[in-house]
Protein backbone atom coordinates (compact mmCIF):
# COMPACT_ATOMS: atom_id res chain seq x y z
CA UNK A 1 0.00 0.00 0.00
CA UNK A 2 1.15 3.54 -0.74
CA UNK A 3 1.18 6.43 1.73
CA UNK A 4 -0.32 8.74 -1.05
CA UNK A 5 -1.55 8.03 -4.74
CA UNK A 6 -1.48 11.16 -6.54
CA UNK A 7 -4.32 11.30 -9.15
CA UNK A 8 -3.01 14.14 -11.84
CA UNK A 9 0.61 15.02 -12.58
CA UNK A 10 0.99 18.53 -13.82
CA UNK A 11 2.39 20.83 -11.82
CA UNK A 12 0.16 20.65 -8.49
CA UNK A 13 0.62 17.20 -8.58
CA UNK A 14 4.44 17.05 -9.16
CA UNK A 15 5.10 19.34 -6.28
CA UNK A 16 2.65 17.26 -4.20
CA UNK A 17 5.00 14.35 -4.98
CA UNK A 18 8.63 16.34 -4.39
CA UNK A 19 7.64 16.91 -1.04
CA UNK A 20 6.45 13.62 0.23
CA UNK A 21 9.57 11.83 -1.56
CA UNK A 22 11.80 14.11 0.46
CA UNK A 23 9.89 12.79 3.12
CA UNK A 24 10.49 9.27 2.00
CA UNK A 25 6.92 8.37 1.92
CA UNK A 26 5.75 6.21 -0.54
CA UNK A 27 3.64 7.37 -3.16
CA UNK A 28 2.56 6.69 -6.97
CA UNK A 29 1.10 9.65 -9.40
CA UNK A 30 -1.56 8.42 -12.16
CA UNK A 31 -1.36 10.68 -14.60
CA UNK A 32 -2.76 10.91 -18.60
CA UNK A 33 -0.42 13.45 -19.93
CA UNK A 34 -3.15 16.00 -20.80
CA UNK A 35 -1.66 19.16 -18.87
CA UNK A 36 -4.29 22.11 -19.07
CA UNK A 37 -1.40 24.12 -20.41
CA UNK A 38 -0.34 21.84 -23.17
CA UNK A 39 -1.15 24.19 -26.18
CA UNK A 40 0.76 27.20 -25.08
CA UNK A 41 4.27 27.86 -26.63
CA UNK A 42 5.62 29.08 -23.77
CA UNK A 43 4.85 29.37 -19.85
CA UNK A 44 5.31 32.51 -17.93
CA UNK A 45 5.78 33.65 -14.30
CA UNK A 46 7.06 30.74 -12.62
CA UNK A 47 10.68 31.37 -11.07
CA UNK A 48 13.47 29.13 -12.72
CA UNK A 49 11.48 28.45 -15.55
CA UNK A 50 9.85 31.86 -17.21
CA UNK A 51 9.42 32.03 -20.98
CA UNK A 52 9.73 27.98 -21.27
CA UNK A 53 7.16 25.64 -23.08
CA UNK A 54 5.34 24.06 -20.26
CA UNK A 55 5.47 20.38 -21.66
CA UNK A 56 9.71 21.01 -21.13
CA UNK A 57 8.76 22.05 -17.58
CA UNK A 58 6.77 18.88 -17.00
CA UNK A 59 9.52 17.10 -18.43
CA UNK A 60 12.47 18.47 -16.51
CA UNK A 61 10.09 18.22 -12.88
CA UNK A 62 9.98 13.86 -13.85
CA UNK A 63 13.93 13.57 -14.29
CA UNK A 64 14.21 15.50 -10.85
CA UNK A 65 12.08 13.38 -9.20
CA UNK A 66 13.45 9.85 -10.59
CA UNK A 67 16.40 10.45 -8.02
CA UNK A 68 13.48 9.73 -5.23
CA UNK A 69 13.49 5.61 -5.02
CA UNK A 70 9.96 5.98 -3.01
CA UNK A 71 8.20 7.70 -6.14
CA UNK A 72 6.48 6.29 -8.88
CA UNK A 73 5.30 7.41 -11.85
CA UNK A 74 2.50 5.60 -14.33
CA UNK A 75 1.02 7.14 -17.09
CA UNK A 76 -2.53 5.74 -16.42
CA UNK A 77 -6.40 7.45 -15.78
CA UNK A 78 -7.70 6.77 -12.75
CA UNK A 79 -11.19 5.14 -12.79
CA UNK A 80 -12.87 5.18 -9.70
CA UNK A 81 -11.82 5.81 -5.94
CA UNK A 82 -13.13 3.98 -2.77
CA UNK A 83 -12.59 3.62 0.89
CA UNK A 84 -11.86 6.05 3.38
CA UNK A 85 -9.02 7.37 5.40
CA UNK A 86 -6.28 5.12 5.83
CA UNK A 87 -7.70 2.24 3.33
CA UNK A 88 -8.29 4.11 -0.28
CA UNK A 89 -8.78 1.98 -3.24
CA UNK A 90 -7.92 3.61 -6.83
CA UNK A 91 -8.68 1.22 -9.69
CA UNK A 92 -6.93 2.68 -13.50
CA UNK A 93 -8.17 2.60 -16.57
CA UNK A 94 -6.06 -0.93 -16.93
CA UNK A 95 -7.76 -2.30 -14.38
CA UNK A 96 -4.98 -2.25 -11.83
CA UNK A 97 -6.07 -1.65 -7.98
CA UNK A 98 -4.27 0.48 -5.85
CA UNK A 99 -4.00 1.24 -2.11
CA UNK A 100 -3.48 4.08 -0.43
CA UNK A 101 -3.58 6.10 3.32
CA UNK A 102 -3.41 9.42 1.17
CA UNK A 103 -4.81 10.80 -1.70
CA UNK A 104 -4.28 13.87 -3.67
CA UNK A 105 -6.37 14.86 -6.48
CA UNK A 106 -4.72 17.23 -9.03
CA UNK A 107 -6.50 16.16 -12.02
CA UNK A 108 -7.32 20.16 -13.30
CA UNK A 109 -9.84 21.16 -15.56
CA UNK A 110 -10.84 21.09 -19.05
CA UNK A 111 -11.77 24.86 -21.18
CA UNK A 112 -15.35 24.20 -23.13
CA UNK A 113 -14.24 25.85 -26.32
CA UNK A 114 -17.48 27.56 -27.32
CA UNK A 115 -18.64 26.76 -30.53
CA UNK A 116 -16.71 29.50 -32.81
CA UNK A 117 -14.54 28.42 -35.97
CA UNK A 118 -10.79 29.46 -35.05
CA UNK A 119 -11.55 29.50 -31.47
CA UNK A 120 -10.76 26.31 -30.17
CA UNK A 121 -7.23 26.80 -33.14
CA UNK A 122 -6.62 29.72 -31.42
CA UNK A 123 -6.89 28.79 -27.80
CA UNK A 124 -3.49 29.19 -26.04
CA UNK A 125 -1.70 31.25 -28.79
CA UNK A 126 -3.91 34.09 -30.47
CA UNK A 127 -6.58 33.71 -27.24
CA UNK A 128 -5.46 33.36 -24.18
CA UNK A 129 -7.18 34.10 -20.34
CA UNK A 130 -4.69 35.17 -18.10
CA UNK A 131 -2.74 38.72 -18.12
CA UNK A 132 0.21 37.40 -15.99
CA UNK A 133 0.74 34.16 -18.33
CA UNK A 134 1.03 36.48 -21.55
CA UNK A 135 0.48 40.00 -20.68
CA UNK A 136 3.80 41.21 -20.87
CA UNK A 137 4.84 40.15 -24.49
CA UNK A 138 2.26 41.63 -26.00
CA UNK A 139 2.08 44.60 -23.64
CA UNK A 140 0.95 48.28 -25.29
CA UNK A 141 -0.55 45.98 -28.01
CA UNK A 142 -4.25 46.61 -29.09
CA UNK A 143 -6.05 43.82 -26.58
CA UNK A 144 -9.74 42.67 -26.59
CA UNK A 145 -11.79 40.76 -24.12
CA UNK A 146 -15.02 38.91 -24.91
CA UNK A 147 -17.04 39.58 -22.31
CA UNK A 148 -18.03 36.97 -19.89
CA UNK A 149 -20.40 38.58 -17.21
CA UNK A 150 -20.13 40.70 -14.60
CA UNK A 151 -16.73 39.69 -13.75
CA UNK A 152 -15.15 41.07 -16.93
CA UNK A 153 -15.12 44.52 -15.82
CA UNK A 154 -12.52 43.52 -13.29
CA UNK A 155 -10.48 42.46 -16.21
CA UNK A 156 -10.67 45.24 -18.13
CA UNK A 157 -9.32 47.54 -15.13
CA UNK A 158 -6.96 44.39 -14.53
CA UNK A 159 -5.47 44.79 -17.78
CA UNK A 160 -4.80 48.49 -17.97
CA UNK A 161 -1.26 47.73 -16.35
CA UNK A 162 -0.58 46.63 -19.63
CA UNK A 163 -2.06 47.93 -22.16
CA UNK A 164 -4.33 51.46 -23.17
CA UNK A 165 -5.49 49.75 -26.68
CA UNK A 166 -8.64 47.65 -25.23
CA UNK A 167 -11.62 46.57 -27.23
CA UNK A 168 -14.61 44.82 -25.51
CA UNK A 169 -16.94 42.69 -27.40
CA UNK A 170 -20.35 41.74 -26.34
CA UNK A 171 -20.62 38.89 -27.62
CA UNK A 172 -24.55 38.76 -26.71
CA UNK A 173 -24.08 39.61 -23.12
CA UNK A 174 -26.46 42.22 -21.75
CA UNK A 175 -24.09 44.69 -20.35
CA UNK A 176 -25.71 47.23 -18.66
CA UNK A 177 -25.87 51.23 -18.92
CA UNK A 178 -23.94 51.71 -16.11
CA UNK A 179 -21.02 49.42 -16.93
CA UNK A 180 -20.96 50.65 -20.21
CA UNK A 181 -20.91 54.43 -19.56
CA UNK A 182 -17.76 53.34 -17.15
CA UNK A 183 -16.19 51.67 -20.28
CA UNK A 184 -16.56 54.65 -22.20
CA UNK A 185 -15.13 56.73 -19.22
CA UNK A 186 -11.80 54.73 -19.51
CA UNK A 187 -11.63 55.11 -23.47
CA UNK A 188 -13.13 51.34 -23.78
CA UNK A 189 -14.84 50.82 -26.79
CA UNK A 190 -17.82 48.19 -27.12
CA UNK A 191 -18.76 46.10 -30.19
CA UNK A 192 -22.02 44.98 -29.99
CA UNK A 193 -23.16 41.58 -32.21
CA UNK A 194 -22.32 37.86 -31.67
CA UNK A 195 -18.72 36.55 -32.76
CA UNK A 196 -18.94 34.32 -35.89
CA UNK A 197 -15.33 33.33 -36.59
CA UNK A 198 -12.20 33.89 -35.25
CA UNK A 199 -9.21 34.22 -37.66
CA UNK A 200 -5.57 34.96 -38.22
CA UNK A 201 -4.83 37.80 -40.43
CA UNK A 202 -1.76 39.95 -41.57
CA UNK A 203 0.19 40.93 -38.63
CA UNK A 204 -3.15 40.77 -36.41
CA UNK A 205 -3.30 37.61 -34.15
CA UNK A 206 -7.01 37.64 -34.02
CA UNK A 207 -9.25 38.93 -36.40
CA UNK A 208 -12.75 39.13 -34.80
CA UNK A 209 -15.90 38.27 -37.22
CA UNK A 210 -19.02 39.37 -36.40
CA UNK A 211 -22.83 38.88 -37.35
CA UNK A 212 -23.87 42.35 -37.43
CA UNK A 213 -20.78 44.92 -37.55
CA UNK A 214 -17.39 44.77 -39.69
CA UNK A 215 -14.62 42.55 -38.54
CA UNK A 216 -12.26 43.77 -35.85
CA UNK A 217 -8.25 43.02 -35.95
CA UNK A 218 -6.58 42.60 -32.25
CA UNK A 219 -3.37 41.22 -31.69
CA UNK A 220 -4.73 39.43 -28.73
CA UNK A 221 -8.12 38.23 -27.35
CA UNK A 222 -8.64 37.29 -23.51
CA UNK A 223 -11.17 34.60 -23.29
CA UNK A 224 -12.62 32.97 -20.19
CA UNK A 225 -14.78 30.44 -21.27
CA UNK A 226 -16.24 27.95 -18.67
CA UNK A 227 -14.45 24.95 -17.47
CA UNK A 228 -15.06 21.71 -15.93
CA UNK A 229 -13.10 19.02 -14.31
CA UNK A 230 -11.83 16.87 -16.37
CA UNK A 231 -12.54 13.63 -14.07
CA UNK A 232 -15.43 12.95 -12.28
CA UNK A 233 -13.96 11.11 -9.24
CA UNK A 234 -15.12 14.19 -7.15
CA UNK A 235 -18.24 13.39 -7.77
CA UNK A 236 -19.16 9.94 -6.97
CA UNK A 237 -17.10 10.84 -3.73
CA UNK A 238 -19.50 13.65 -3.16
CA UNK A 239 -16.62 15.91 -2.18
CA UNK A 240 -17.84 19.52 -1.65
CA UNK A 241 -17.54 22.19 -4.38
CA UNK A 242 -17.75 26.32 -4.77
CA UNK A 243 -18.75 27.92 -7.92
CA UNK A 244 -16.49 30.09 -9.52
CA UNK A 245 -17.55 32.61 -12.67
CA UNK A 246 -16.62 29.78 -15.16
CA UNK A 247 -17.16 26.68 -13.83
CA UNK A 248 -17.06 24.45 -10.09
CA UNK A 249 -13.71 24.15 -8.13
CA UNK A 250 -12.95 21.82 -4.87
CA UNK A 251 -13.64 23.20 -1.43
CA UNK A 252 -11.00 23.02 0.68
CA UNK A 253 -9.30 23.98 3.93
CA UNK A 254 -5.93 25.81 4.56
CA UNK A 255 -3.94 22.58 4.65
CA UNK A 256 -5.96 21.80 1.11
CA UNK A 257 -7.96 19.36 2.48
CA UNK A 258 -11.31 18.46 0.73
CA UNK A 259 -14.13 17.63 3.10
CA UNK A 260 -13.78 14.06 2.98
CA UNK A 261 -11.12 13.31 5.03
CA UNK A 262 -7.84 11.99 4.14
CA UNK A 263 -8.42 13.58 0.39
CA UNK A 264 -6.56 17.15 -0.64
CA UNK A 265 -6.95 18.93 -3.85
CA UNK A 266 -4.65 21.13 -5.56
CA UNK A 267 -4.13 22.83 -8.99
CA UNK A 268 -6.87 24.00 -10.98
CA UNK A 269 -9.46 21.82 -9.88
CA UNK A 270 -9.27 23.44 -6.43
CA UNK A 271 -8.69 26.76 -7.31
CA UNK A 272 -11.21 29.53 -7.35
CA UNK A 273 -9.22 32.37 -8.31
CA UNK A 274 -6.73 32.93 -11.04
CA UNK A 275 -5.00 30.07 -12.30
CA UNK A 276 -1.01 29.79 -12.77
CA UNK A 277 1.56 27.32 -12.27
CA UNK A 278 2.85 29.10 -9.70
CA UNK A 279 -0.21 28.75 -7.64
CA UNK A 280 -0.86 25.56 -8.96
CA UNK A 281 2.98 24.42 -7.39
CA UNK A 282 2.39 25.81 -4.23
CA UNK A 283 -0.74 24.61 -3.37
CA UNK A 284 0.53 21.28 -4.60
CA UNK A 285 3.41 21.21 -2.08
CA UNK A 286 1.43 22.20 0.88
CA UNK A 287 -1.09 19.22 -0.11
CA UNK A 288 2.01 16.77 -0.17
CA UNK A 289 3.27 18.17 2.82
CA UNK A 290 -0.48 18.39 4.80
CA UNK A 291 -0.96 15.03 3.62
CA UNK A 292 2.69 13.91 5.08
CA UNK A 293 1.77 15.62 8.68
CA UNK A 294 -1.37 13.60 9.12
CA UNK A 295 -0.10 10.15 9.15
CA UNK A 296 2.81 10.93 11.56
CA UNK A 297 1.86 8.37 14.78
Amino acid sequence: MDDVIIIGGSCAGLAAALQLGRARRKVTVLDTGLPRNRFAGHSHGLLGHDHKPPLDILAEARQQLARYPTIRLVNVRADSISGAIDDFSVLTADSATLGARRLILSYGVVDQMPDVPGFAEGWGTSIVPCPYCDGFEVAGQHWGLIWSGPQSMNQVRLFHDWTDRLTVFADGHDIPPATRADLAGRHVPVVDGRITEIVRQGGHNANVKLNNAPDVAVDILFAHPRNQPSASLHESLGLATVDTPVGIALKVDERRETSMPGIYAAGDLANPGMPSVTTASWQGATAGISAQQSMLA
